[in-house]
């Protein structure tokens, strides 16, 4: 490849990945609206409303826990076999799992199978999220250059508001369009149209190239056998920091785009479409403030930036659920569109600041684990939890402590992170793969500005 080829290749990895990502997160979003606005009638039917959705976000839960374990697989054939035909893998496993739930028998016709098979097929979901975050941000920033890395990074975190505006907004055209009939089978057609997405976005992944770090490592001999065990072994605290830093970013945004949901239409007994549509709104405000954070990152670097989200989270959680709480329609938009603003800012630099806490022969399985075991201690119960408080004290008082809670545990672990974002990436961390590790002193060539 010629030198002049890389601003191309540059080009199709971001519009890879981000369609990728975008894909990835709209199936896994979809089931997450659905489970607040339909799984419980159509799988726990003969629950009361809270205890339907609690079983509902149980399902969602699930898929949360089996992302480590796609982290676990898909990171390690990334970090051996390449990042390319891994990111094909997880677009299948996600697609062909979304697409049999459009499928899927409810109660009404197999009882308590139907969610059975859900979860099961929620447990495929997530295995293939799992395997997808880490793939798509090392698939743009390994082609990008070292000055940029913080906004490259940023564009496959877009996928994340693009799944939540393409779930949101199937959910909603099919829900008009089929009416009354949406319970029935109108519903299915969002999860069906999977099919088709993951169709385009492998025409689109078939025609990258294989990172030039990944390729440099092949040709120097330098691909770790076994770098899930390596990376745990040697980088088990920047897989911990990685984890609770996402801690304020993850589980008040599953409380802010789900469970809000449900406490929009049972608690405050709004209509279903009105909330979606505020939720909607929110995710296209993030396709702004994503990128925008992630260019900031590389000016200001990525600790300083994520701080202000942080922060910012903590400050927000009374105030948004006080303006909920009016029911005045106006105020509840702007609670729900500018409560995203603080995890897009620590949502742009993240991909960045996570990543390179890892050398390359590791990124993708460490960056991948400490990621998605903020699945497990964050992201999966938060709606769980919210719906619990809720239901217990009948009040948002717990909810909006719990979101502060979230914030100071992110904010002692950024505390402890690193600040890499003028360490030359394609350098190895540490000269041999037996010496020290990426928390070591002596990593990389520093970026001059």
């Amino acid at each position: 490849m010629q030198d002049t080829d890389t601003p191309r290749q540059l080009r199709r990895a971001v519009v890879a990945s981000v369609v990728g990502t975008s894909i990835e997160w709209y199936d896994f979003f979809l089931y997450g609206s659905a489970a607040a606005l339909v799984f419980p009638k159509l799988f726990f039917p003969k629950s009361a409303p809270l205890t339907g959705a609690l079983l509902s976000f149980a399902t969602y839960a699930v898929g949360f826990a089996a992302r480590p374990v796609g982290a676990w697989i898909f990171g390690s054939y990334g970090d051996r076999i390449g990042r390319k035909a891994t990111l094909i893998v997880t677009l299948l496993t996600m697609g062909i799992a979304t697409a049999l739930i459009g499928v899927l028998p409810t109660y009404s016709s197999i009882g308590i199978w139907g969610g059975i098979i859900l979860t099961v097929l929620r447990v495929f979901q997530g295995i293939g999220v799992g395997g997808e975050w880490g793939g798509s941000v090392l698939l743009a920033m390994e082609w990008g250059s070292n000055r940029r890395r913080g906004l490259v990074a940023s564009w496959p975190q877009m996928g994340v508001p693009i799944g939540l505006i393409l779930g949101n907004g199937a959910l909603l055209i099919f829900s008009n369009v089929t009416g009354s009939a949406f319970l029935e089978w109108g519903w299915r057609i969002p999860f069906l149209l999977s099919f088709v997405l993951v169709a385009v976005g492998l025409y689109i992944r078939l025609g990258v190239m294989e990172t030039p770090l990944f390729r440099k490592l092949v040709a120097e001999k330098r691909v770790e056998p076994r770098p899930f065990t390596t990376v745990v072994r040697r980088n088990w605290r920047e897989i911990l920091l990685a984890m609770f830093v996402r801690t304020s970013e993850q589980a008040p945004f599953y409380i802010l785009t789900a469970f809000v949901l449900v406490y929009g239409t049972e608690q405050l007994k709004l209509g279903k479409n009105f909330m979606l549509f505020c939720v909607f709104f929110a995710a296209c405000l993030s396709l702004l403030t994503i990128p925008l954070a992630g260019m900031a990152s590389d000016r200001f670097g990525r600790r300083p930036v994520y701080m202000v989200g942080v922060i910012l989270i903590g400050l927000v959680a009374f105030p948004y659920f006080a303006l909920l709480n009016t029911g005045v329609a106006a105020l509840v938009v702007i609670a729900v569109v500018v409560s995203l603003i603080p995890h897009d800012i620590q949502y742009g630099p993240q991909a960045a600041l996570i990543a390179e806490s890892f050398t390359g022969r590791l990124r993708y399985s460490g960056a991948s684990m400490g990621y998605q075991l903020a699945s497990l201690t964050a992201g999966g119960p938060a709606p769980l939890i919210a719906t619990k408080l809720l239901s217990v004290y009948h009040s948002s008082t717990p909810i909006a402590l719990y979101i502060v809670g979230c914030s100071v545990v992110s904010l002692v672990a950024l505390l402890f992170m690193k600040e890499r974002s003028q360490v030359d990436h394609t350098v190895e961390y540490d000269s041999q793969p037996s010496g020290l590790g990426a928390g070591s002193p002596t990593v990389g060539a520093p970026v001059g500005r």
